[in-house]
């Protein structure tokens, strides 16, 4: 049985967007830590379970090479950070699923799972950032009241409805990149590198702008 309406959930829903973080966009550095602080900023309100989380840590490991306890350490500050991030008990939504690919249905069931505890009467706003689309029936995804976006998109919709949160959070992806032990670089090439050329075409008609004025 779904669970009934959580009222601490419910009081949020005419605010900021659910958006539950597919494992491959945390996957990045650089994209996890900008899309963390504009959550903090309440730009939007982050959605994740468990098993994302695992997924997540389990193939930074792997490619990265970063060892599981320092990966630990961040999965734990995450949740420090959103301590009503986390959903569980999602399994019962994902008997609903049929179109889109069975390994991206405990996602998606995420993302139900927030709906549900939010209740009905206001239905809140909960979208899927992933950068997987073909694995994700958008037709299946907006029968049950959810999208699916891919996180340039995303971004570029959210600087159209105020740039300013969007502006002050990437100003600091220079200083992740030097964070995470590279070589400093402009920032409109960390942004191509992480596919964000929507993002990064924006802030360069901003500069162009600024320059002109």
């Amino acid at each position: 049985m779904p669970p009934a309406p959580d009222p601490t959930l419910t009081a949020a829903i005419a605010s900021p967007p659910f958006i539950v973080l597919d494992a491959c966009v945390l996957m990045s550095g650089i994209l996890r830590r900008l899309l963390l602080r504009l959550a903090e900023a309440g730009v939007f309100v982050p959605v994740w379970t468990d098993r994302i989380g695992e997924e997540w840590r389990r193939n930074a490991s792997r490619i990265w090479e970063i060892p599981p306890a320092v990966m630990t350490e961040l999965w734990d500050d995450m949740n420090t950070r959103f301590p009503a991030a986390r959903e569980i008990d999602t399994q019962v939504y994902e008997a609903s699923l049929r179109y889109s690919d069975p390994k991206d249905f405990h996602v998606i069931a995420a993302g139900l799972a927030r709906r549900a505890r939010c209740g009905l009467q206001l239905p809140p706003v909960v979208q899927v950032l992933t950068w997987n689309l073909k694995d994700f029936n958008r037709s299946e995804l907006r029968r049950q009241g959810l999208d699916v976006y891919n996180p340039d998109r995303m971004l570029v919709q959210w600087w159209q409805a105020g740039a300013d949160p969007i502006r002050r959070a990437v100003a600091q992806v220079p200083a992740d990149y030097i964070a995470l032990g590279r070589e400093p670089e402009p920032l409109s090439a960390t942004l191509h590198r992480e596919r964000l050329y929507g993002l990064k075409n924006l802030l360069a008609r901003d500069a162009a702008a600024a320059n002109a004025a």
